[in-house]
């Protein structure tokens, strides 16, 4: 047995997890409600399984992955029912550079059929240049550590790897003109992103539509969206607001997104428009 600040062998090895996965969070949440409904505390559970009630603490709230003796042993003192065997089979640790609201999101884009993009805050993820990627991370608050930003980049990179790698999934983009406009880094990185976003929307999976500055109001003043489907044929979407983004799948919401999305491709430039736009603003710098 230990006492409650003593960590046993390899306990003290454990990393903590730099960005937490849903699995991990929910494994702990098992853990934590086994453990209260045997009436153990952290420490008196910590002693049973030989590891510190810190250890306890950081697996129930899923900042560490917890290693096969953790499980085995909390197997035995909670019960032996192999709920925590067979969950600890779908762990997974966190994506770095994502953030957590984010994750679930990504999965269901690498395996998408088709994508739909409205943005009016940023260049859609998916079609920045390095250097506008990196201006937006340098911005974020609070600042980000060197490592931290440098997942991102990566992350994102990973991410605009699909448009290429898929050429079968059509990808559409609508983007207010606005967001061209707005001002980052110096003349030549501003003329590499135009570059980067016309070579990427060159591709023949890739529909860019812009939505000039003059365009009357339109459907998707809401704020910016996000539309797949999947080969099952299963529709969901996608809002992001400070802090926070929200998974639908509710089939009316997303059917009424579907629906916005669709109008507002009839008020947007045609994608020819749109390249002959953006053309305009890179040669203007």
């Amino acid at each position: 047995m230990t006492t409650d600040n003593t960590c046993v062998a390899g306990d003290g090895d454990w990393e903590r997890e730099p960005d937490p996965s849903d699995s991990l969070r929910t494994f702990g949440a098992v853990v934590q409600a086994l453990r209260e409904h045997a009436g153990l505390t952290r420490a008196q559970f910590g002693e049973l399984v030989r590891f510190s009630k810190h250890t306890v603490a950081s697996v129930e709230l899923g900042r560490r992955m917890p290693d096969e003796s953790f499980v085995e042993r909390a197997e035995g003192v909670l019960g032996n029912t192999g709920a925590l065997r067979k969950a600890a089979r779908h762990l997974s640790r966190g994506e770095p550079g994502l953030a957590a609201w984010f994750r679930r999101w990504a999965r269901l884009e690498r395996v998408a059929v088709s994508l739909c993009t409205y943005e009016c805050r940023l260049v859609p993820g998916l079609l920045q240049s390095e250097d506008y990627a990196r201006a937006v991370f340098e911005g974020t608050i609070p600042l980000l550590t060197n490592e931290q930003l440098e997942a991102q980049l990566v992350a994102r990179t990973e991410r605009q790897k699909m448009l290429h790698e898929r050429p079968h999934v059509p990808f559409s983009f609508i983007v207010e003109e606005a967001v061209f406009r707005r001002r980052f880094g110096d003349r030549e990185q501003r003329r590499r992103l135009f570059d980067h976003v016309l070579e990427r929307s060159a591709l023949r999976n890739v529909k860019l539509q812009v939505v000039p500055v003059e365009a009357e109001l339109h459907a998707c003043l809401d704020g910016p969206v996000r539309l797949l489907e999947t080969l099952e044929g299963r529709r969901y979407a996608y809002s992001e607001g400070q802090q926070n983004g929200r998974l639908i799948a509710d089939s009316k919401e997303v059917r009424l997104l579907h629906q916005r999305y669709d109008t507002l491709r009839s008020q947007a430039l045609t994608p020819q428009d749109s390249r002959g736009l953006l053309e305009r603003l890179r040669g203007d710098l």
